[in-house]
């Protein structure tokens, strides 16, 4: 398997990577945009403690977006690497215990949201 294997629906790792960069630039763009446009309404001190929070809020949340974006491609990158040295799977670990863990956590975290939202 290389890079430009198929993954899923005609998207290639190379594509999945390539959206994931496009992705990031955008949002980096859109909060830069968001404050720009917040900054001439903060006049003083109180107008401040409204709008920062919102912003860190936002980049929270993209941090957070952009961190499984990455774990998510770095589970495909070591498939394909492991495919691509002729392994069977039975003889090479994908995952520790501990990023198996996190993945297990984050899942559940994402059908919560689901069941709730």
């Amino acid at each position: 398997m290389n890079d430009d294997d198929i993954i899923f629906d005609n998207v290639s790792f190379s594509d999945l990577m390539k959206d994931i960069y496009v992705t990031t630039k955008e949002k980096e763009k859109k909060i830069n945009r968001l404050i720009d446009q917040l900054e001439p309404m903060i006049n003083n001190i109180s107008d401040a403690t409204i709008a920062v929070p919102l912003i860190k809020d936002y980049l929270d949340i993209s941090i957070k977006n952009d961190d499984h974006l990455l774990k998510m491609a770095s589970v495909l990158q070591r498939l394909i690497s492991n495919k691509s040295k002729g392994s069977s799977g039975g003889d090479m670990l994908l995952l520790s215990e501990d990023e198996k863990m996190q993945l297990m956590e984050l899942a559940e975290i994402e059908v919560k949201k689901l069941k709730e939202g």
